[in-house]
């Protein structure tokens, strides 16, 4: 079964726009645990506009577990990296995304930054901490996501949501051609990035070896409508 990740940015945005500590991400994190989720994703940028660096401080307090896994995404800036190497998750998932964008929306080019991310690659391997890099359903960024060190890769899947309703079909092709290369290149693949109720099924379906997808904005904005206890358990139905 595919994992699921909960991204709880958008609950650190409903918290900090009245200033105070409600919703508390910590408590939220941990009723996710409780309900079933297998990971925990946070997305610290410098700003601190939703996750706060007093955030990862606390939930790496209690995270990873043996059930939960703690990922923690962002662009790997200075502070970044030390943040990462302090705490420790499960997983790292570096995303090129400057401190200015409202959300990723691109992968990285690993071509061209291969000299920067190799060596920051490394350094998080050698503390024992997994490495996946955000990447497009490129093949050649692909290969060298995997020459450069990667574990794993996460595809954005934020075109696939935009195509979805047009033509499922179209919209999942180029994945199912990028992934096949992920796999000879022994890359574990992940996905993320606007996969929702109506279409992660068919995005599974397509994708039996996929081992985990990061949700957020989606997922917390379903909890409004349905409630977390029964959205985790809507959504892990999917990834069977």
């Amino acid at each position: 079964m595919t994992k699921l990740s909960v991204n709880i940015n958008k609950v650190a945005t409903l918290r900090n726009a009245r200033g105070a500590d409600y919703p508390n991400v910590i408590e939220f994190a941990k009723k996710c645990m409780e309900y079933g989720v297998d990971g925990i994703t946070i997305h610290p940028r410098p700003d601190q506009r939703h996750i706060k660096f007093q955030d990862v401080e606390d939930l790496s307090k209690f995270l990873p577990t043996e059930k939960c896994e703690f990922n923690i995404e962002g662009y790997p800036d200075k502070h970044f990296i030390e943040m990462v190497l302090k705490h420790k998750p499960t997983q790292v998932t570096l995303v090129p995304d400057p401190p200015h964008i409202l959300t990723s929306d691109t992968g990285w080019d690993t071509i061209k930054q291969e000299d920067f991310l190799r060596p920051i690659i490394e350094k998080f391997k050698n503390v024992g901490i997994r490495v996946s890099l955000f990447m497009d359903a490129d093949e050649a960024m692909i290969r060298k996501a995997k020459e450069i060190g990667a574990d794993r890769i996460e595809f954005y899947t934020g075109q696939y949501f935009k195509d979805y309703p047009k033509d499922k079909h179209a919209a999942i092709s180029k994945f199912i051609s990028a992934n096949k290369v992920a796999l000879e290149c022994d890359l574990v693949v992940n996905a993320g990035h606007d996969l929702n109720l109506d279409n992660l099924g068919f995005f599974k379906q397509n994708f039996p070896e996929l081992a985990e997808v990061s949700i957020g904005h989606w997922l917390i904005s379903d909890c409004l409508y349905y409630g977390l206890q029964n959205v985790i358990p809507m959504y892990k139905r999917l990834l069977k």
